[in-house]
C-alpha cells in the first residue's frame, strides 16, 4: 500500500485545519497542524500582529521537513507553504509528497477569518502580508489546485480526484 503523503497549503484562514483532518481520515492516514510546532516566539509574533520572516520559519520548516520524512505510514500536514523556498525545504527528502493548495479571494477568506476564534494569528494585516507572500504553486511543484468556495465535503472530492486517488463521491 502506498504512504500518502500530502501538505494542504495555503493562507491562514482557507481551511486548511478542516480539509487536513477530513482528507486524513479520507485516506487512513494522520493529521498534523504545522501551526502546533510553531516556538513560542513565533506564536508571539504572530499573536501581536507581526509577520514571521524568513529566518523566523527556518527552524519550523526543518521540524516539518523531519516530520514528513519521518511518517512512513503516511501524512496529512497543514502548513502555510506560501513560497516556494518554503515547499522546495518541506520535499526535502520527502520527493514523494504531494501539494493541495487551497486557493480563495481575498474578501472569501477574510469572511472565514474574521469568525474564528482562539486562534493566535490576528489581523487583517497580517492576512493580507500572507497573500503579499504567497507565491502560488507553479505546474512543477507536483500540486493541485482547489477551489475553497464550495462545502467542506465538496472540496475533499476535489483533493481526493485531484490526487489522483480515485474518483471521489458525491460527498457535501
Amino acid at each position: 500500500m502506498t504512504a500518502f503523503k500530502v501538505i494542504v497549503m495555503g493562507v491562514s484562514g482557507c481551511g486548511k485545519s478542516l480539509t487536513g483532518t477530513m482528507l486524513a481520515s479520507e485516506l487512513g492516514v494522520r493529521f498534523y497542524d504545522a501551526d502546533d510546532y510553531h516556538s513560542p516566539a513565533n506564536v508571539e509574533k504572530m499573536a501581536a500582529g507581526i509577520p514571521l520572516t524568513d529566518e523566523d520559519r527556518r527552524g519550523w520548516l526543518d521540524d516539518l521537513a523531519e516530520l514528513i520524512r519521518r511518517e512512513e505510514g503516511g501524512l496529512v500536514l497543514a502548513c502555510s507553504a506560501l513560497k516556494r523556498c518554503y515547499r522546495a525545504r518541506l520535499l526535502d527528502c520527502n520527493p514523494e509528497a504531494r501539494f493541495v493548495y487551497l486557493k480563495g479571494d481575498f474578501e472569501t477568506i477574510w469572511a472565514r477569518h474574521s469568525r474564528r476564534t482562539d486562534h493566535y494569528f490576528n489581523g487583517r494585516a497580517m492576512l493580507e502580508s500572507q497573500f503579499q507572500l504567497l507565491e502560488e504553486p507553479a505546474s512543477d511543484e507536483n500540486a493541485i489546485v482547489v477551489d475553497v468556495s464550495g462545502t467542506p465535503g465538496q472540496i475533499i472530492t476535489q483533493c481526493v480526484t485531484g490526487l489522483g486517488l480515485r474518483g471521489g463521491g458525491g460527498r457535501n
